[in-house]
């Protein structure tokens, strides 16, 4: 049992309990918050408090984090796209529309279900719902993820993210004309107040975020871009693009009401290098665009 402890001061004074914790981890909900503090797994200031409670300065909150339940999670034979595979990695092409790991209500169809019909043996460290997965990418964001066949090899990958010298690059349409070739975002991102589900560009509970691009082609109201990210925040680039006015085309969540239906956002991981856990040699791998995606480029140099 994992457990987390929060000081509070004039910058998150007064806030609710529960709303306080929600914020966080973006893996965490707010009812899956409020029934924590039911079954009175958050103190304040040692005691068991209520999720409506309002937090005061020197308040101590402290949250004891329940171990998963195990779940059932099946093997699944499916068609996967392998890259590169060892004894120690494994580098998949994921399809767009496919979820990465299972979650409670859904247990099935998952990239996990097709890597457990693959391979023998993943890394634990992230526990039975997310075995080998070291890094994620949204469901309707096709590319190239890497996987970690063992501990060793998953700790290696892990430190290598939070050095920032894993290269991830991502192309993208986006709405509008971006005049300037290149540019980075530097914004901190963190839970929107507004909407729990989504992410957005804050300074209150947030995390560091920088995002470069640069532009690769434009067309009439559209531009192609590459993203090169710097750090790992849930839907980053998504995030950013809209910060600055230029949200993904077909984002259901972050981009505008009339948006092309492309069942999803146009957003592909294509190129993905990191140093070998064991032998220490760079490798880069590079995933072309899906047909669907390119098809829409295709549209868009025709309309132009």
């Amino acid at each position: 049992m994992n457990s987390i402890e929060i000081k509070i001061d004039d910058s998150n004074k007064y806030e609710r309990l529960d709303k306080l914790l929600a914020a966080e981890n973006a893996d965490w909900s707010r009812s899956q918050v409020q029934i924590w503090i039911k079954e009175g797994h958050v103190k304040v200031n040692d005691g068991e408090s209520r999720s409506n409670y309002k937090v005061q300065p020197g308040d101590t909150v402290t949250l004891l984090i329940p171990d998963p339940e195990p779940l059932d999670v099946l093997p699944e034979d499916m068609n996967l796209d392998v890259y590169y595979e060892d004894a120690d990695v494994l580098v998949v092409n994921k399809p767009k529309g496919m979820v990465v790991h299972p979650a409670p209500g859904h247990l099935s169809g998952t990239l996990v279900n097709g890597l457990m019909a693959h391979c023998k043996d993943l890394s634990g460290i992230n526990g039975v719902m997310r075995p080998g997965i070291v890094h994620r990418i949204d469901k309707d964001t096709s590319g190239l993820l890497m996987v970690a066949k063992n501990d060793m090899a998953h700790e290696s990958l892990v430190n290598q993210l939070v050095e920032k010298s894993v290269t991830r690059r991502y192309q993208a349409i986006v709405h509008g004309i971006i005049q300037h070739d290149k540019g980075t975002v530097d914004a901190p991102i963190g839970r929107d107040k507004q909407d729990r589900q989504s992410m957005t560009v804050t300074n209150e509970h947030s995390k560091d975020a920088v995002t470069h691009f640069h532009v690769l082609d434009r067309f009439a109201g559209f531009t192609l871009i590459e993203c090169q990210l710097e750090t790992g925040r849930t839907h980053q680039i998504r995030v950013h693009m809209k910060y600055i006015g230029f949200p993904i085309v077909g984002d259901p969540k972050y981009g505008p009401k009339k948006t092309p239906n492309i069942g999803g956002q146009a957003l592909h991981a294509g190129v993905l290098g990191f140093k070998h856990p064991r032998t220490g040699e760079y490798l880069e791998f590079n995933a072309p665009l899906p047909a669907e995606f390119q098809q829409v480029i295709e549209d868009l140099k025709k309309s132009h």
